[in-house]
Parts: structure tokens; C-alpha cells; sequence
């Protein structure tokens, strides 16, 4: 966690009003603020997937708003976003005879009416069912396990973190936040643009070749390709001239 002049607040947004209209407008907002990453398969030839399942931080999302003690006056579900992680804190302590011990297995309902409405929307499940299912999304997406904690007397955590660290390799902020944003918003980079710029963040240079090889396409539409990224001003062209064999692309 970042503190003081490191700690830069991007967005604080609170919601208000009827439960179903609240959880739809956090999860409006939480799914614009995650990012995309390009991660190399085994293959060898990129993917996009996303910050963290949609599952796992909507069930979470839905479950502390489902299963929080409305008891607690003065305190709110919240989610806090970071670099490398999720958090979503609920206040109240885990219900009746669930534990942080046997959360996958044991079902529990605290407030039945509301899980209920949240039902017909077909947002919420059995506690220990959601619970399973994020454990099951996170591991299929490569991911840590869930935490689960009980931080305080009056509340319940999960963190969900997006293993930043092992990704890097394959994005960095330059390309892959950026070219993620601006294809969501501009619709300016096609997917095998996108490849084309982290093959020459990730191996410090793309070649014609290295392309076709990783996108599936011919010479011509791979030259193609990356003559517009440097039109755009993407990427910068190496070479002595356009027959040298030598010649490659790399970030501008």
C-alpha cells in the first residue's frame, strides 16, 4: 500500500440508492477501471485477459453487499483497487456458523430477503457456492488463491490480486494499460497491432517474420501491419533499406 505523496487517488466514487441499482453502477465502474494484459501462451503467440475474472470480483462485490451486517451504522462496503491488488471490505464478521476455515462448504444466508432480490437478478448464489466458484475462476486465470480475512472485529476482506510481477514481462504500462485504453475508448489498434507493439516491448524489437509467426498472417499483411504502427508513431523502423534482412521495428 502506497502512503502520503506515493498514494494517488485516480477515482473515489460513492454509491447510493436501491441495492440493484447500486451493485449495477459499482460494477459499471470497478469493470472500467481494471486493465487488460497481454500474456504470452504456450503457443508462443500473445493473448488478451483480463486484471482479474469478472466472476470473482462481481461474486465478491455481490456477496459483501449480500451478507454485510446492516446492523454496522456509519460503515460501507468498499472496494479499493491497487497496482497489484483488489480489496473488497464488508462491515460485519462472517455469519453464524461460517468461517474463514469452512467458507467453501457451508452455506449461510444473514439477510435472506435481500439475497433474495439480488436472486431474481441473478447476481447472487449460496454463500459456499460464490465462494467455490472465485477460488475455481482465479486458479483457471493463473492467479493466487482468494484471501479471505477478518481484519477487525467488524468486517470481512477479500483481496484478490492480479500478480503484477509475473505479467510485467509480457505488458507494461506503456503499451499494454495504454493500448488496452485506447482500444476500448478509440477503437484505433486491431488485436494484431497490440501484439505487434508487446512483441517489441517484451523482446525489445518485431520483425515481419516474428509477427507472422505469432498473429498468423501473411508477409505482406504482417509489413502492412507494422508500416501503419509507425505511421501512428508506435513504432520506429530499423534498417539500411527496405531489402535489408536485418530490419525490424521497435518502440517508439
Amino acid at each position: 500500500m502506497q502512503t502520503g505523496r506515493r498514494l494517488n487517488i485516480v477515482k473515489d466514487k460513492d454509491f447510493d440508492g436501491p441495492l440493484p441499482e447500486v451493485v449495477e453502477g459499482a460494477r459499471q465502474l470497478i469493470a472500467s477501471l481494471l486493465r487488460e494484459f497481454q500474456v504470452l501462451g504456450e503457443d508462443a503467440r500473445f493473448r488478451t485477459v483480463p486484471e482479474y475474472p469478472e466472476f470473482a470480483w462481481f461474486e465478491g462485490l455481490v456477496n459483501a453487499v449480500a451478507h454485510r451486517d446492516y446492523s454496522i451504522r456509519g460503515e460501507y462496503t468498499r472496494v479499493v483497487i491497487f497496482d497489484d491488488r483488489l480489496e473488497i471490505t464488508s462491515p460485519g464478521i462472517l455469519p453464524n456458523r461460517v468461517t474463514l476455515g469452512n467458507m467453501r462448504t457451508t452455506r449461510f444466508a444473514r439477510n435472506p430477503k435481500i439475497c433474495h432480490v439480488l436472486a431474481s437478478f441473478k447476481w447472487v448464489r449460496e454463500l459456499h457456492e460464490g465462494v467455490h466458484r472465485v477460488y475455481q475462476e482465479m486458479e483457471e486465470l493463473g492467479l493466487p488463491d482468494p484471501e479471505f480475512s477478518e481484519p477487525s472485529d467488524f468486517s470481512v476482506r477479500l483481496v484478490l490480486r492480479n500478480d503484477i510481477g509475473k505479467r510485467v514481462p509480457y505488458m507494461s504500462d506503456s503499451i499494454g494499460s495504454k493500448a488496452a485504453e485506447e482500444r476500448r475508448t478509440e477503437r484505433t489498434l486491431s488485436d494484431a497491432e497490440v501484439t505487434a507493439l508487446n512483441l517489441a516491448e517484451s523482446e525489445g524489437r518485431v520483425t515481419t517474420v516474428r509477427l507472422m509467426q505469432s498473429v498468423g498472417v501473411s508477409r505482406v499483411t504482417a509489413s502492412s501491419l507494422l508500416k501503419r504502427l509507425v505511421e501512428k508513431g508506435r513504432l520506429v523502423w530499423h534498417g539500411t533499406g527496405q531489402h535489408d534482412p536485418n530490419q525490424y521495428y521497435s518502440r517508439s
